[in-house]
């Protein structure tokens, strides 16, 4: 029993025990499945005579969540792959101090799908949607009061969720107290994040603290929320600009931030330009600086798995280089994408950002190309598709800010350009009208 002291009080905790958290699950119906094919795991409310169109979305944390809860009406048979190497905000902090593989995007996406049916889901998903305020002293306060069940943010939530959620909350906070040498910044720290990382460090598995969210948040029964390396080790992100400039760490390329710990809109933000078009992106060992330290993780088998039965492939409108082409750059995605003959459909951003200054629609897939080609990785492992094996689908938000050249896409294969409404933002620019992209991506698909 680990005793936690805080602010005079004494919390007493217990790791809860595989039959502890069976049991809480057993009170609920089975919401996670590990496949979208029937097995006899699932459960009979999942199936129906017609079922809907499966998908895999290649995405960030951030740009393709606009538009899921619109997609639910159409399938909620979705594979959502995303990368483990964010390394900003909150998550570059339990990285710091825990190390392991990044969770934000994971609990970012888990979070847009999960149940809002009731008002109990509506109580979880705000509390592990809560961020800590900006300001050092008051986020330690907000942090303890959360953790000793003190809070407002428990209002609404039953006693079963309530003691399980706050147990790992509680393992996480013990996991920073035994390391006295390094002090936790909780400023800005998102709760999910937290209950993320104590979940993975508790069950020593990435694979089981989501599927543990995955069910504590209620997430469709169908759907999956799939890190592409599935690890529980830290993972590094670099890149090579074209003119041979080596930069590490996901943060560094997309948007530095000297620090700061406030959430940046990569769009917007005042940084400069990069001093080259990036190249390629790569993983490199956490220490590593140069070309020399370059490691080769092998891709989530259930990815592979996935890409070969679904019905379309997306890659999502978002960061090009540091939050699609991580998952692409893996040894067996590039084989099998190039081999389905499903769509194969890229949502084109509607502004520019730092990765993709100046860039044209053709460019935007030469990079997925040269990605899933791993075009210019080592040779050994290279393939030499054509754009056209791996996108034939180009959706192109109206108005958008990046030029849509057809001549070369039709060079590169791509003959299938359709224009989707789109919306304004003052912060995020041309976005994608979420009810018109999947209406167009249900034309494409059924």
């Amino acid at each position: 029993m680990a005793e936690i002291c805080y602010f005079g009080s004494l919390v007493h905790y217990k790791a809860p025990s595989p039959f502890s958290l069976h049991s809480l699950f057993s009170t609920k119906p089975n919401h996670f499945n590990s496949t979208f094919s029937s097995s006899p795991m699932a459960s009979s409310e999942c199936r129906s005579a017609v079922e809907p169109p499966s998908l895999l979305v290649f995405s960030g944390g951030t740009g393709f969540n606009g538009v899921v809860e619109e997609l639910k009406k159409l399938t909620t048979r979705v594979a959502h792959v995303l990368p483990v190497s964010d390394d900003g905000g909150s998550t570059a902090e339990i990285v710091r101090v825990l190390g392991g593989p990044a969770v934000g995007d994971i609990r970012s996406r888990c979070l847009r799908l999960s149940d809002e049916s009731t008002s109990e889901a509506l109580a979880v998903r705000r509390l592990l949607g809560h961020r800590l305020p900006l300001d050092a002293f008051k986020a330690k306060k907000d942090w303890y009061d959360i953790v000793e069940g003190n809070h407002s943010l428990w209002d609404g939530v039953s006693r079963p969720y309530r003691e399980t959620i706050r147990a790992f909350l509680i393992y996480f906070q013990n996991e920073i107290l035994r390391r006295p040498n390094e002090t936790f910044c909780f400023s800005n720290g998102s709760i999910g994040n937290f209950f993320f990382a104590g979940a993975r460090i508790f069950f020593q598995s990435l694979d089981a603290a989501i599927f543990l969210f995955s069910r504590v948040s209620e997430i469709p029964c169908n759907s999956l929320v799939l890190p592409v390396i599935s690890t529980n080790d830290r993972l590094t992100l670099g890149c090579e600009l074209q003119d041979g400039t080596i930069i590490r760490g996901q943060n560094e390329i997309s948007h530095p931030t000297s620090g700061t710990m406030q959430t940046v809109d990569k769009r917007h933000c005042s940084t400069s330009a990069l001093p080259s078009k990036i190249k390629r992106v790569f993983y490199m060992s956490s220490e590593g600086n140069n070309l020399l330290h370059e490691v080769f993780p092998p891709v989530n088998p259930t990815v592979l798995e996935q890409l070969r039965s679904v019905d379309c492939i997306v890659y999502s409108m978002g960061s090009l280089f540091t939050s699609i082409c991580p998952s692409l750059v893996l040894l067996g995605v590039g084989e099998i994408i190039s081999s389905r003959s499903c769509r194969k459909v890229l949502l084109l951003n509607g502004t520019q950002d730092r990765e993709t200054n100046g860039f044209t629609a053709s460019c935007f897939v030469i990079a997925i190309a040269d990605a899933l080609n791993r075009t210019h990785g080592d040779p050994n492992i290279r393939l030499k598709n054509p754009p056209g094996y791996y996108i034939n689908t180009l959706l192109v938000p109206k108005d958008g800010g990046i030029t849509v050249d057809l001549k070369q896409l039709s060079e590169q294969g791509i003959n299938d350009v359709r224009v989707v409404e789109s919306v304004g933002d003052l912060k995020h620019g041309m976005l994608f009208n979420p009810s018109s992209l999947i209406n167009t991506l249900a034309g494409l698909v059924e």
